[in-house]
């Protein structure tokens, strides 16, 4: 009798593997960087369910080395179910995904982690389309690059911001604030070069317009407290 055998059914889930590599974050903006990122798509695909973007969690890529992990900052998969249960994802698994990232980030720190060298040829050999590249440390390079992938080699894209065109949306950086800091920030960008929107800042654009909207009622002679 033939059994019907298939090798991914023996493979380890997300539920059975390490959610990170357990190495800590050694800068703040490893973190918060790719995180503004996830909030802002949040916001512009709120309608959208076949994303995931991941900040800081481990993908696990190969099937012949079920327990290998690379842990970018952060990274976008388009086809893939943005939720899959009320327990969110762990970690995310290749083999069982079947989505590899369309894009991958790092933020690079004072200790380097091999975003220009090592983990550029592995995301190179797991067919990651676009990498990107922050290096805020920077002073004469450019903080900047993100590279796609053509013939399993990155080059270098141009511009800022850089559109992506698998993705929709362009990558670029400049000075806003976020969770109270001011400083360079990334952000995404539409076809035409313009900025969205944080979530800070949709609120504040929310609260000045309600805010014309009851001195225009006043000027009037409508009181707002009997709309009420």
């Amino acid at each position: 009798m033939l059994l019907n055998y298939n090798p991914r059914h023996c493979l380890p889930s997300a539920e059975e593997l390490p959610d990170s590599d357990d190495t800590p974050v050694d800068n703040q903006l490893q973190h918060l960087i790719p995180g503004l990122l996830e909030a802002i798509l949040a916001i512009i695909w709120s309608e959208r369910m076949d994303w995931y973007f991941g900040v800081d969690m481990g993908i696990y890529y190969d099937p012949q080395q079920p327990t290998d992990v690379i842990v970018p900052d952060g990274f976008l998969s388009i086809g893939v179910p943005r939720i899959i249960d009320s327990d969110l994802r762990l970690s995310y698994v290749l083999w069982d995904e079947q989505v590899i990232p369309t894009m991958v980030l790092e933020v690079v720190s004072q200790t380097r982690r091999g975003e220009y060298s090592k983990k550029k040829e592995d995301y190179a050999k797991m067919g990651v389309l676009y990498y990107v590249i922050y290096n805020p440390l920077r002073k004469r390079k450019p903080r900047l690059e993100v590279y796609q992938l053509n013939n399993q080699e990155y080059d270098l894209l141009e511009g800022e911001p850089v559109w992506l065109s698998e993705i929709g949306l362009g990558i670029g950086k400049e000075i806003g604030v976020y969770q109270g800091v001011e400083r360079e920030w990334l952000y995404w960008y539409d076809r035409e070069g313009k900025r969205y929107f944080t979530p800070e800042e949709r609120i504040i654009e929310a609260e000045e317009k309600a805010k014309k909207l009851e001195e225009k009622l006043r000027s009037l002679g409508i009181d707002i407290s009997e709309l009420s």
